[in-house]
């Protein structure tokens, strides 16, 4: 049986979790509301302050599913609740960041600046020149935006030029080396 599709998601104070039939799943918590339809062959039940997916079968694709939907649902719940963030950095003479309403703009060393539209429901902060914090209560449309910012600029392994993840590890490469 799966290991994660197996767990209960635990529903915290504050937070409601409508299931309506064809398996709609309706998250209301502090933060906001997420709904979202999963696959009509496995079920889902709310017992008990949890939520329980259970199969029917031991078919590849079903496995498959079940830890699936069990994921999603706990990335709803904790989304509601707590909300999720990236933190991005920009690194390089002269490279900045700015927001001017609900526009980003980026100096990347082109000739132009890039200015970016926050999407619906992803709020973006800068904190400093340098720094770029992308908020949001889905986790899969933080996630997104984050890396269509982190593309304008991606990080070279030279310099360490770009925009990276604030956790993220460049492998810096050796420059060129003078004639022997």
């Amino acid at each position: 049986m799966s290991r994660i599709g197996r767990m209960p998601v635990v529903i915290p104070a504050g937070v409601t979790v409508t299931i309506k039939d064809g398996n709609e799943v309706t998250v209301k918590g502090p933060k906001g509301e997420l709904t979202r339809t999963f696959a009509p062959e496995l079920t889902i039940e709310e017992k008990d302050g949890h939520i329980i997916i259970s199969r029917p079968n031991d078919i590849k694709r079903i496995k498959a599913l079940h830890g699936l939907t069990r994921s999603l649902i706990h990335n709803m719940v904790v989304g509601t609740s707590e909300g999720y963030q990236k933190v991005l950095e920009v690194n390089g003479v002269g490279y900045r960041a700015a927001k001017q309403g609900k526009v980003l703009t980026l100096n990347l060393g082109y000739s132009h600046p890039v200015e970016m539209t926050d999407p619906e429901g992803i709020e973006t902060i800068c904190d400093g020149q340098n720094k770029i914090i992308v908020k949001g209560i889905s986790k899969e449309k933080v996630g997104q935006y984050a890396a269509e910012i982190r593309t304008k600029r991606p990080p070279e392994p030279y310099k360490g030029k770009g925009i990276k993840y604030e956790d993220e590890h460049i492998i810096r490469k050796a420059g060129k080396t003078g004639k022997k």
